[in-house]
């Protein structure tokens, strides 16, 4: 297959008009690497990275190299790969010290290809228990030196280790995504002798990689930081319970220094008024406080029961502690230990129980998420291994909180609360099967008991909890419908927090309810909806009114006609005009819309807080089948309101535009699905320059109207602007482009014409200067009037004329009035003149005559 090969690679190169298509073009290629294997494939097609002129380079083997090796040797990497990262860092430093600096970035772009291309080579490697400690003395010495790099090859030393780790468990590699032939085949070669082989060669390689990480752990940022921690307690996980202890202890004795040194500095300022704020320093201590807590935790999988006591206890002291910051860390250490460690649970349960009640009170906002974490994992624990009365009494101590933050300001912790929630309420029906439903029927009533409480705060929450539930479990929604009287006597309360709670699990009702149940509660429902007399009722109208809608399409029209109040059936009647309206719009779309419709409403729905809990305003826009779809169906369909006028501007584009736009490079050279244009690539920029500079050309327009050009744009010209010139062209142009502009003027007036009129009467009426009187019929630009102001000179910058209620409109151009009157008795005097008729100089004159009178 060499000749065929090599074929392809010539077709690679062709001009972008005579191959279409690119993407197959490189899934062939990247198909004959997986078989081939990268020694053989490089050797038929190699990278070429020693050419004068980087842009002659094959790098556009780079993203199929890094999608398609599997199988492969960490030797070839480290005998080809890396030489050709040296020679490209000393090409880089040459060439910029003879200043050609977009050269040297060129070549410090590949420097960073060639390292992107370690995780594959990680994927499955032949060789890991012969070449890797090779390997480990590059990897050290570019961590060390390289900090661009540590990210890749963190995630490198991951791959290698969970990988075998999953071999040598017995558990499948990749259950959710479908592998290839040539992983299938790399694979089938990893026995559990051959994991534990390699798992024996990083074991010996650990220590010195913990003490490489840890030292550029110690110095990074925290953008950084999060990889580098990944990898420690994946090495951790594979190393000797001695070398872990090693490095814990030490991470241990630095922590208690500072916190030592925090403490002391902290009861200095707080006896000592008078000293000079040290925050700067307080502030650093904390960061590097958390850092070490960060740390600490990361060696949790390869740590004894003494060293998890010892860590507990650590977290333990600073829970009370008044910085946010340490407090995050210290219960994110607990979530952890609580995850990892169930034996630690089962010994010390009654202590953290305790604990968690004790310090409940200063808990700050920041560090709600992870505790919430800490909750969650001793509600499982207990309903896995405790008693049905304990369980019960340990969910209801801290259901409320739980229930509470759900209410949070923060969005992580929001959503939290309501995975927390589902979670639960998974353990409850993931018992015997017998009592699952009633489990799970019971923990519903104890969130129901939160609309009881006192506080709209408490009641809200407690609602959304119960729509939250009735959402994931069809179970419950016949135990949602119990609390329906409920639902309605809250919605007479004057508490907009509450009335929007209760209208979202209204929605998720409707929502999820089959026909027939929803028929049995129909009247209810609509008179509690329509009966409802209170201030707040015009605040929520546009939700009720989506509510009806709902009702309408799952239950028919003559159902609701039946059970709708006389006083209300005008809005019966408004409802049933925009339902045949919009079954209209549809009849008369195409086919091709129809199937993105079906696409859109078909798409897996999921569960949205703001949609079913939003104000009214948010409703609006918003039909009634599309409360419940995820982003990108409402995404899909958002997109294809705005697409009629896109549409036909995209009809009008000429074949030289065509071109143009085929021929910018990052729309055919699909290298990957995300792959964004490489501005290192000097031919590639200049394609995108070149149809940037083609979309920057606007045709001329004949009348004030707006009109699309060429390129789908619409284009606003002044009266009377190059009337003569386009009147001229239109002489030039033959007659079938003549038609297809007068054509295209005339359709996007009939889109904006509506606009346009608003526009000008909002013109007339809301501003009073407008400088129009200015312009000149003669020629382009700005003239001075008689008896006039100079033009443009007395704008106001106030953002109250572009405002839509004409009171604020009125107190701007009063504004402007008496500025203008200010200019008119000022025209034609000196500086100082002015000064002095605007009071400046008239007060000091005052002074003069006061003393003269002394």
């Amino acid at each position: 297959m060499k000749k065929t090969l090599e074929s392809l690679a010539e077709m690679q190169n062709s001009p972008d008009g005579d191959v279409t298509f690119r993407k197959q073009l490189h899934e062939c290629i990247g198909t004959a690497l997986g078989a081939m294997g990268p020694e053989d494939f490089l050797s038929v097609l190699p990278l070429k990275l020693e050419v004068e002129d980087l842009t002659e380079s094959n790098h556009w083997l780079f993203p199929i190299l890094k999608q398609y090796t599997v199988g492969a040797d960490l030797n070839f990497f480290t005998t080809l790969i890396l030489p050709m990262v040296g020679k490209m860092k000393r090409k880089s430093a040459v060439l910029q010290q003879e200043g050609k600096t977009y050269s040297a970035r060129s070549a410090d772009g590949i420097v960073y290809s060639l390292w992107s291309l370690l995780p594959s080579f990680c994927n499955y490697p032949v060789d890991t228990a012969e070449s890797f400690k090779g390997l480990k003395i590059e990897l050290c010495t570019a961590l060390k030196e390289e900090p661009d790099v540590c990210g890749i090859i963190c995630s490198s030393l991951q791959i290698l280790i969970q990988q075998n780790k999953r071999i040598l468990e017995g558990k499948e590699n990749t259950p959710n995504t479908e592998i290839g032939i040539s992983e299938k085949r790399a694979i089938a070669l990893y026995t559990a002798e051959v994991a534990g082989s390699n798992l024996t060669t990083l074991k010996s390689s650990a220590r010195d990689l913990l003490v490489v990480l840890t030292g550029v752990y110690s110095e990074s940022s925290k953008e950084t930081g999060g990889v580098l921690l990944s990898a420690i307690s994946e090495l951790a996980s594979i190393s000797d319970k001695k070398v872990v202890t090693l490095f814990f202890k030490k991470t241990m004795q630095n922590l208690l220094k500072l916190t030592k040194e925090a403490g002391v500095q902290r009861n200095s300022s707080n006896s000592d008024s008078m000293q000079i704020d040290n925050s700067s320093h307080e502030d650093s201590l904390s960061t590097a406080r958390a850092q070490l807590f960060d740390l600490a935790v990361s060696f949790l999988p390869g740590l004894n029961c003494e060293e998890i006591d010892v860590l507990f206890v650590a977290a333990e002291n600073v829970l009370k502690d008044t910085d946010g910051l340490i407090q995050k860390k210290a219960y994110r250490v607990l979530s952890l230990i609580f995850q990892h460690s169930d034996d630690y649970i089962s010994r010390n349960l009654e202590k953290v129980l305790s604990l968690m009640i004790e310090v409940l009170p200063s808990c700050h906002f920041s560090a709600k998420r992870y505790r919430l974490d800490c909750l969650y994992f001793l509600i499982i624990h207990v309903s896995k291994e405790g008693s049905e009365q304990r369980r019960q009494e340990i969910t209801a101590s801290f259901l409320t909180e739980i229930v509470l933050a759900l209410k949070e300001a923060n969005k992580k912790t929001r959503n939290r609360a309501y995975e927390i929630l589902v979670q639960i309420g998974h353990a409850c029906g993931d018992e015997e099967k017998g009592g699952q439903k009633e489990k799970l029927a019971h923990f519903f009533n104890m969130v129901a008991g939160g609309l009881a409480g006192e506080t709209p705060h408490m009641i809200s929450a407690a609602m959304t909890g119960l729509a939250r539930l009735a959402y994931e479990f069809s179970d419950l929604v016949s135990a949602a419908y119990n609390v329906l009287p409920s639902t309605f006597l809250l919605l007479q309360r004057k508490n907009k927090e509450i009335v929007k709670a209760n209208l979202g699990l209204l929605k998720v009702l409707v929502a999820k309810s089959q026909a027939e149940s929803l028929q049995t509660h129909l009247r209810s429902m609509v008179e509690g909806l329509l009966n409802w007399q209170d201030s707040t009722k015009n605040h929520f109208k546009a939700k009720v009114k989506l509510l009806l809608e709902m009702l309408v399409k799952k239950c028919g029209l003559n159902a609701v006609t039946e059970v709708m109040p006389e006083e209300h059936m005008k809005l019966l009647k408004n409802i049933r005009k925009l339902k045949e309206r919009k079954e209209k719009k549809r009849s008369a779309k195409s086919v091709e819309d129809k199937s993105v419709i079906s696409k859109a409403t078909t798409s897996r729905s999921r569960w949205n807080h703001t949609k079913i809990f939003s104000d009214f305003g948010d409703d609006e826009e918003i039909n009634s089948d599309d409360e419940f779809e995820d982003k990108n169906s409402i995404s899909t369909r958002r997109t294809k309101h705005s697409s009629a006028l896109q549409s036909k501007a995209t009809m009008l584009r000429t074949k030289r535009t065509r071109k143009a736009a085929k021929s910018l490079q990052e729309d055919t050279f699909d290298q990957l699905d995300d792959e964004p244009l490489d501005l290192l690539d000097g031919q590639k920029t200049r394609s995108a320059l070149r149809s940037s500079q083609l979309v920057n050309k606007k045709p001329d327009s004949d009348d004030d109207e707006p009109f699309l050009d060429s390129e789908g744009r619409i284009v606003v010209q002044e009266d009377g602007k190059y009337k003569k010139l386009d009147r001229k062209k239109k002489r030039e142009m033959p007659s079938d482009e003549t038609d297809e502009l007068d054509g295209r003027r005339s359709e996007a007036g009939s889109h904006l014409t509506r606009n346009t009129q608003k526009r000008r009467r909002t013109s007339e009426s809301g501003y009073a200067y407008t400088g129009k009187e200015y312009s000149s019929k003669k020629a382009g630009g700005d003239v001075m009037r008689k008896d006039k102001l100079e033009p443009y000179a007395y704008w106001p910058l106030d953002h109250k004329m572009v405002s839509r209620r004409p009171e604020h409109r009125a107190a701007a151009r009063k504004g402007m009035s008496s500025v203008v009157q200010l200019a008119k008795k000022l025209q034609g005097r000196s500086v100082a003149s002015a000064l002095s008729v605007n009071g400046v100089l008239r007060g000091k004159g005052k002074k003069k005559g006061n003393q003269k009178k002394r």
